[in-house]
């Protein structure tokens, strides 16, 4: 199945604002009659019919609707529903949908060209926890800060509407309708506005794996669309390659165009890819990417599998993405920092070789056993693109999915924090930061949400059932201690604290943030096109060292994550090496020392550091 074989309804699916009044859709093959009703005021001022065709789209016109209406489907003789692909759900997500018209916005950007892939620096975001506003609007009040970073992109997690006022994201709902709790539409394409104004490209987290537990009113139009012999860790795989399913595949295939077009949104990262099946011609996945790639925008998975598939081009039986999060790199940088080997950290024995073969290649494991899961994981990464692999320190996953929601830079030692973020800004692939490391925020990242009180109970008790395997936490009094991702209390703690980036301990950190990321941008040679641009090795005394610049070497990265390593590194001959970066600079907080004393000299880290050193003529 490809979206050429797919029978197009004579409108978009949901309320669309025409000159001769207001266009819905819906497809609901198992209904025989569905009427919109129409609101105004909180009144239901008329019903309009549809009609139904072949393929189980219900079309009709209201022409007396306008922007503003508010409408609820009816189907059959049963309830009144939301609209599942609604534009806008003001009063919540079991309210009535909302007639949108885009083309009320007065867009101020005209002049924005999206930066290559191969350049960018992404800075993932909540918008709910990055501002006190917690809105789309306040996230613009801090688009300078990210700008003078040096990042070009911000990724905002699922903004996609949920069920109550707080929420990762992940318990969407509504595909195509943004947050009510973080602004109208207009307030988004207002961010989308700004971003692109201040040179910032704007990717969204979106999830095609599966609905959230409440306020999906999917299955009341479609029926059963979930596959129980396929299984997801959220149950049942969605139905996207089965005939009988074409509408659902549209509402999904046409979601990135309507972000794209309606609010001109550059990239989406797509959550959870190994968790999509597809037995059709066509993977959905790779319809999604061609259709991303046709306006321009960029493709991102999060999958485990390092399978070199979703990175090939579609036109080879690939998948098609621009790049991949490669999480070997966070989590052998972590294991190495931290011992810490419970669950999928025991896959990983935290040494310089894994470190140093994952900025190789991209990623790490390529098809040998992982021992915490006990099978084989990976494809071969030799000749990846370049850039395709995704790495970082931190993300919402890996923060978040903390007990207590601790930011590595809270469980590790400053100096080694300080030269895991230099490689971080230095590395040959694509750099992801998670909002506030750059100045080592204080604040945690909990897993927060906001559900009806039966639910949240199970969410609660859940939420702590997944540490009882943790040693920290097998016994009823240590899980008692995991905030209640309920409680408003949980949510408010996550939110950054924006004065604290000035203070004395965390400015000197994000100074380095900006010095790392201007090098990145002003020297195109850590930014390499060609992996015979760039070396890794792992020094005997367990140093990794990267070395950039083509056809001679005009950059050297020493990194050590432990200190204590004391050895001799061959720089090359002829060459007279100088200093540009210490992580133990004054400048960063540091005491003015260093492992590195000069060429021919052994290096001496007595202590964590990266130290950056240039070619001079």
């Amino acid at each position: 199945m490809n979206r050429a074989n797919l029978i197009q309804p004579s409108s978009p699916l949901g309320a669309t604002c025409r000159p001769d009044g207001v266009a819905y859709c819906a497809w609901s093959p198992i209904h025989r009659r569905i009427e919109v009703e129409i609101e105004r005021a909180g009144e239901i001022v008329r019903r309009v019919p549809l009609q139904k065709s072949a393929q189980g789209y219900h079309t009709g016109v209201d022409p007396e609707g306008r922007a503003g209406d508010d409408y609820r489907f009816h189907l059959d003789d049963g309830p009144a529903r939301p609209d599942p692909a609604s534009r806008w759900q003001p009063a919540g997500v079991h309210g009535p949908s909302r007639v949108v018209d885009p083309s009320v916005f007065r867009w101020s950007e005209t002049a924005y060209r999206r930066p290559a892939f191969r350049d960018l620096v992404i800075y993932e975001l909540h918008v709910g926890t990055f501002s006190a506003a917690g809105t789309f609007r306040g996230v613009i009040e801090h688009l300078p800060h990210l700008v003078s970073l040096g990042v070009n992109a911000i990724e905002l997690l699922p903004i996609g509407d949920f069920p109550g006022e707080r929420n990762w994201g992940y318990d969407g709902v509504c595909l195509y309708a943004p947050a009510r709790c973080y602004g109208s539409p207009d307030d988004l394409r207002a961010l989308v506005d700004a971003a692109h104004a201040a040179g910032l490209a704007v990717i969204l987290d979106v999830v095609y794996n599966h609905f959230g537990p409440a306020g999906n009113y999917l299955a009341d139009y479609v029926g059963d669309y979930l596959d129980e012999t396929a299984k997801t860790p959220w149950g049942g795989a969605i139905r996207y390659g089965h005939s009988d399913f074409a509408g659902l595949r549209q509402l999904v295939a046409s979601n990135p165009g309507y972000w794209m077009e309606e609010f001109r949104i550059d990239g989406f990262r797509f959550d959870a890819t190994h968790a999509i099946f597809d037995p059709s011609p066509q993977h959905l996945l790779a319809e999604l990417t061609e259709e991303i790639h046709h306006r321009g925008g960029y493709a991102i998975a999060e999958d485990s599998r390092n399978d070199r598939r979703l990175l090939a081009p579609v036109c080879l039986g690939g998948l098609g993405f621009d790049a991949v999060w490669a999480d070997d790199f966070h989590h052998a940088v972590r294991v190495r920092n931290t011992g810490e080997q419970e669950a999928y950290y025991g896959d990983y024995a935290g040494s310089i070789t894994e470190i140093a073969r994952t900025l190789r290649d991209g990623w790490f494991y390529a098809g040998q056993i992982a021992p915490f899961h006990g099978k084989p994981r990976g494809t071969p990464a030799e000749k990846l693109p370049l850039g395709s692999c995704l790495h970082c320190l931190s993300n919402h996953d890996q923060v978040g999915n903390h007990a207590f929601g601790q930011r590595i830079s809270g469980l590790i030692s400053r100096e080694a924090f300080l030269a895991a973020s230099v490689l971080l800004c230095l590395s040959p692939h694509t750099p992801m930061l998670f909002m506030g490391q750059e100045w080592a925020a204080s604040t945690p990242f909990l897993f927060f949400t906001d559900h009806e009180p039966d639910l949240g109970r199970l969410i609660t008790l859940g939420r702590r059932e997944e540490f009882r395997h943790f040693a920290a936490f097998r016994d009823d009094e240590s899980l008692a201690q995991i905030p209640d991702p309920q409680a408003e209390g949980t949510f408010r703690a996550s939110v950054l604290r924006w004065k604290e980036s000035a203070g004395a301990v965390h400015a000197p950190v994000l100074a380095l943030y900006r010095a790392c990321l201007q090098l990145r941008r002003e020297n195109e040679a850590f930014r390499p096109r060609e992996m015979q641009e760039y070396q890794v090795e792992e020094q005997p005394a367990g140093v990794c060292l990267l070395r950039f610049g083509a056809p001679t070497v005009d950059w050297v990265l020493l990194v050590d994550f432990l200190g204590g390593h004391t050895g001799e590194v061959d720089l090359g001959p002829d060459a007279h090496w100088a200093r540009v970066l210490s992580t133990r600079e004054p400048r960063f907080g540091g005491d003015g020392g260093s492992g590195w004393a000069g060429v021919g000299k052994p290096l001496h880290f007595d202590r964590p550091e990266a130290v950056l050193l240039r070619r001079q003529a």
